[in-house]
């Protein structure tokens, strides 16, 4: 990707997400880094100060605009449709799909997630934890009010289910492919369809 309109800390974003993306965060050098932004080793460091750091910025770069939406989204759907889940699940499915769609990177971003699941990172995985826990917590507690037959344990299972599918369903490498003349955006609107549906129906099972 030429990235010569971006700022000098925009193009090591995007230069280390596609390379987190394609090789690990283990894997990839701040000398790699350097050499797909064009930059110098000095500008990571002012930047960013380490590669921990940098790597939390990737994170944080796409994550909190998409918290913030998820979150504005929960408090609509509980305000306009009070006891109704799907309502709750578009509010964290499409925020999620529509980041994915991103035509600067959001597909990287994806992969750069699934690396995230895969790869042994506690400090990263404490940063997530710390920075954007609240977000899942917050929908539990919205989904639980909806399925009151269901556990604790049972809530947040089902809602790792749910991320996991989402993730899935975001990178696009699944059964269904985008058909030849449908656009992008509806095709993101009939996956978010199916996902909400079918996750509706696995949260309230055995709900009761």
């Amino acid at each position: 990707m030429s990235l010569p309109h971006f700022s000098t800390k925009d193009r090591i974003l995007y230069a280390a997400e596609e390379l987190f993306a394609q090789q690990g965060f283990a894997s990839t050098s701040l000398r790699q880094v350097t050499s797909r932004a064009d930059v110098n080793i000095a500008a990571v460091n002012y930047h960013f100060g380490s590669k921990e750091n940098l790597v939390n910025e990737v994170f944080r770069r796409r994550m909190d605009d998409m918290s913030r939406e998820r979150l504005a989204a929960l408090q609509r759907a509980v305000e306009a449709h009070p006891g109704e889940i799907e309502p709750i699940l578009a509010a964290f499915v499409e925020p999620a799909l529509a980041m994915a769609q991103d035509r600067h990177g959001g597909g990287a971003f994806i992969r750069v997630i699934a690396r995230a699941y895969a790869e042994s990172n506690d400090s990263l995985r404490k940063f997530l934890s710390d920075q954007y826990g609240h977000v899942p917590r917050e929908f539990a507690k919205a989904l639980g009010a909806c399925v009151s037959g269901l556990g604790k344990e049972d809530l947040y299972w089902r809602l790792d289910f749910l991320s996991g599918a989402l993730t899935y369903a975001m990178a696009d490498f699944g059964l269904i492919k985008r058909p030849a003349g449908v656009s992008e955006a509806v095709h993101r609107q009939r996956a978010a369809k199916a996902l909400i549906r079918f996750a509706a129906a696995g949260f309230q099972a055995d709900a009761t």
